[in-house]
Formats: C-alpha cells, structure tokens, sequence
C-alpha cells in the first residue's frame, strides 16, 4: 500500500541524504574524533565512510528485493508476523529517539551561543512545528525545501573555510600518523555512527522514479559527506592543533578567530546560517521516516495524521535524552557510535543475508523468484 503519492529523483534524494548526515557531524565530530586520533583526527572519516557505503548497498540490495516497501513492511515479509513487527518497532523507537537527541543538538547550540535566555522548549517547539508542515507537506516538498537550502550550506561552508585561510597552519598537521594508522581507525568510531544514517534511503527509494541510479547517487552522497568531514576536520585542526578536543563547538569558535581588514569578524552568524539550514533538512528526513515507519506500522492508508502527535513526543524526548550539553557529548562519544551502527547497519545486513540465503534455497529448491 503505496501511502506516499509524491515521487522524486535519485539526485534529489542524494541532496536530501547531504544535510541529513553533515548537519550535526559538522560541528560536533570534529572535536570528538580529534581526542581520540589527535591531529590525524581528519583521516578518521575515510574509515568511518566505508560504514556509509556499507549501509547504502545493503539498502539498494534490500529495495532490489522488495521494491515497494520500506524496512518496516519488508521486515515482516521476511521474518513474518510477529519477529517482523518487533523489528519495524524497534526501528520506530530508534528514530523517535535519534529525532530527540538531534532536537536537542540543536537546542543545546542554539540556547547555548546564540539564545541563552530563550527557553528550551520554545527552541525545540518552534523548529518541530515549521519541520511538521514540510513533513506533512509530503516527500515532494521535502526534495525542492533541500534543493534550495543545500547549494547555501555548501557555499557558506566554503566561504567559512576560505576566510579562515590566513590562520590556518599546516605544520599543526605534522607529522602524519605519528603514532601509527591505529588511533585514526579508533577515531573513526563517532563519524561511522553518523555515515550508518544512510539507512533512511530505505524510506525514500520506493518512491524515486529513477530507482536504477539509487545505487550511484547514494554512494556519490557518501563520498561527498566524507570529503567534507576530512577537510572540516583538517581546517579546524589547522587553526586549533591539539587544543581541538577541547572544544565543544570547533567550528564556532573557528568563525569567532576571522577577522579580514576590521570588516568581517565574529561570523557566528554564517556557521548558524549553516546549522540551521542543514539541521532543518536533517530532521525532516528522520521525521518523515519515522511519520511513514509508524503509518506502514499500524497499516494506516495515511501517514499525515500521526505527524504532529510524533512531535509532540520528539520534544518530549529531547527534553528527556540528557540533562545537559556535557552528557549529550559524552553519548556520542561514547554509546551512540555502538547503538547507531548496530540498528542502521548491522541488523540490515542480518536481514539482507538471510533473504539472500532463503532466495537461494528457494532457487535451488527448484523454484524462481
């Protein structure tokens, strides 16, 4: 039952997937993967990437399978009644959870830079709403909301980058791998968390018209975000060195040290152009996926009814997920890595392997699929 009548392109579907991923990794990972691999934090998402091409195979083969149905309708056609609905539930709990801690990204910078006497909820409420009407809105409108917002992230992030030039210092790279390709692949675990998000093409392939170049578009998304973390991590490792794992926020603090002929100077502002414009794509993807999840779930003929009520729930578990910015960091150095991996890849990988074992059977068995 086809409840998404919009249709949309692989490339839109890649833009989609840029901001979805860069949003939040832009401004936290950096500083996480630098306490683990020092100053060869930024070789670390070139490991992490080959999660994220991992996932987005695993889920083109998966839609190859079944190519009407999302991981929440073909679970259950895989794993039957009951194991199938347990696994679509635990995918609907994983991202109304990773839809609060997302919110509360947001919350936590905004609040904490830019509004500190603004109240969370106002913070969270606000940015629900506004992505609740592009949800409801349908895919459609999703798709032409990042094509206009994405090109304005990339260039703001380029011309972030280069303002910063006159106080970037390549010997704070130096010397390579100092300490041997280890801690750079131990680095790797906080960006790996972020390139398994790539599992949400799932929701999105059963209605791109161009299914045949999912597979391309997907991985060429994949190699765009991995070469933005490398050179985000590298540009703030150049201005920083060592002292980056101490920051909460390098990319901010990065625009705060600009300053060209007295002119342009504390550009906050650009890096909130940027955060606020890809974090508002980012959770409208995850929001979608879990409006739609949860409409396929009930077997309802309609996901817009369940939009507002899940985001009344997301804030609620935005307010609920940590109790302040320094335990929210600590997560995603530490669980989320694990906890993200292991639902967005790992146990889309066991369900891929099993429906390529019982379609071998069947084969061999004499009968054709």
């Amino acid at each position: 039952m086809m409840i998404e009548k919009g249709r949309i392109s692989a490339y839109e579907m890649a833009v989609m997937m840029y901001p979805a991923i860069t949003a939040t990794a832009i401004l936290l990972v950096p500083a996480i993967t630098a306490a683990d691999a020092g100053r060869d934090g930024w070789l670390s998402p070139v490991w992490g990437s080959l999660v994220g091409f991992l996932t987005v195979y695993i889920a083109y083969k998966l839609n190859q399978y079944y190519p009407q149905e999302t991981i929440i309708q073909y679970s259950v056609s895989i794993l039957g009644l009951l194991p199938g609905k347990v696994v679509g539930l635990i995918y609907l709990l994983f991202y109304l959870h990773s839809n609060g801690i997302i919110l509360r990204e947001y919350a936590e910078f905004v609040d904490g830079v830019f509004l500190p006497r603004t109240p969370l909820t106002v913070v969270l409420g606000s940015m629900v709403l506004v992505c609740a009407l592009a949800v409801r809105g349908g895919l459609e409108v999703m798709a032409r909301t990042a094509l206009v917002f994405v090109p304005i992230v990339i260039f703001l992030l380029i011309l972030l980058i280069i303002l910063l030039i006159g106080d970037m210092d390549p010997s704070r790279l130096l010397p390579v791998l100092e300490n041997g390709i280890g801690p750079t692949i131990f680095g790797a675990k906080a960006p790996q968390a972020w390139f398994s998000e790539f599992l949400l093409v799932t929701f999105m392939l059963p209605f791109v018209t161009d299914r045949e170049n999912g597979l391309k578009w997907g991985m060429f998304t994949v190699l765009a975000v991995m070469l933005t973390l490398v050179l985000t991590n590298m540009f703030i490792l150049m201005v920083f060195g060592e002292i980056t794992e101490n920051l909460i926020y390098p990319v901010v603090d990065a625009a705060r040290y600009i300053s060209i002929a007295d002119f342009f100077e504390n550009l906050q502002s650009v890096v909130m152009a940027i955060w606020i414009a890809g974090l508002y794509v980012k959770i409208t993807v995850f929001y979608y996926a879990l409006a739609l999840g949860t409409a396929q779930w009930l077997n309802l003929s309609n996901y817009k009814p369940t939009v507002f009520p899940l985001g009344l729930l997301m804030v609620v578990f935005a307010l609920w997920s940590d109790h302040n910015l320094t335990e929210l960091k600590d997560f995603l150095a530490t669980i989320y890595p694990f906890y993200n991996t292991s639902v967005q890849t790992l146990l889309p990988l066991i369900i891929l392997l099993l429906v390529v074992t019982f379609k071998r059977n069947q084969t061999q068995g004499g009968w054709q699929r």
